[in-house]
């Protein structure tokens, strides 16, 4: 089990919003690549990077700072937020991302996404992003809810070569108020895919409760940035002091 430790970049910058809520912002940092290698020295093997830009316009723009961290670190990097096409993905992937998550385009353009994480190229490779709002899957920047729940998708790509699935409950999101545990054991107990559980982490404890299910890790951003506990702290409770 890993912690995987947050850059939300929307404009250049190092933020976080509120419960997806765009009107809601927080600046962490300035340097992308600076907070990235902050993690790095903590000890972090991950890291979840979202460009929130391109998940509310579906055009990513902070190719250039993802590529920047993946050169001059040795992160493994998860990117998500406005990938929305094969030349994306093939783009992070040749900019050295590990992993792509796709949520909009997946979810939209169901065929087309079933058809690529078959192909060999691409195995483990793509993580399927499913974010909750008041148990219906939301897309485009949380900005729009669909009739579909996070369960029956979970369920449809057990067998799929995913490489995991991040499972955010938009409810908890940046709140520190703790993440929905029962929503996401129920997510993990669904699916044969790993799942990373994201949303609401504001102490050990509640990392302490996610730790517990059989999940693959936990996004952590605020809590950090906040000071409720440090990534060495996090690293130690989570994966048992690797």
């Amino acid at each position: 089990m890993y912690l995987f430790p947050a850059i939300d970049l929307r404009a250049g910058q190092v933020v976080r919003l509120h419960q997806g809520d765009y009107g809601k912002q927080k600046t962490y940092g300035h340097d992308p690549l600076e907070q990235a290698r902050l993690f790095e020295r903590a000890g972090a093997t991950w890291l979840h990077v979202v460009d929130l830009d391109g998940a509310r316009s579906g055009v990513m723009t902070q190719l250039d700072a993802i590529r920047s961290i993946c050169t001059n670190t040795k992160l493994k990097v998860e990117v998500g937020g406005g990938v929305r096409s094969q030349e994306t993905i093939d783009l992070l992937l040749s900019a050295g991302v590990t992993r792509v998550i796709l949520g909009t385009a997946a979810l939209e353009k169901w065929d087309w996404f079933a058809d690529l994480v078959q192909r060999p190229a691409y195995h483990q490779k793509i993580v399927l992003g499913l974010d909750a709002k008041q148990g219906k899957l939301a897309v485009s920047g949380w900005e729009r809810q669909t009739s579909a729940t996070p369960i029956e998708v979970a369920k449809k790509v057990s067998d799929w070569p995913l490489g995991a699935i991040v499972y955010t409950d938009i409810s908890t999101d940046g709140t520190m108020q703790g993440p929905n545990v029962p929503a996401t054991k129920a997510m993990a107990e669904a699916t044969r895919v790993p799942v990373i559980a994201s949303g609401g982490v504001g102490t050990l404890e509640h990392l302490r409760a996610l730790r517990a299910l059989p999940i693959q890790g936990a996004i952590v951003g605020r809590a950090i940035y906040e000071g409720a506990f440090t990534v060495e702290e996090g690293i130690r409770e989570i994966e048992g002091g690797r």
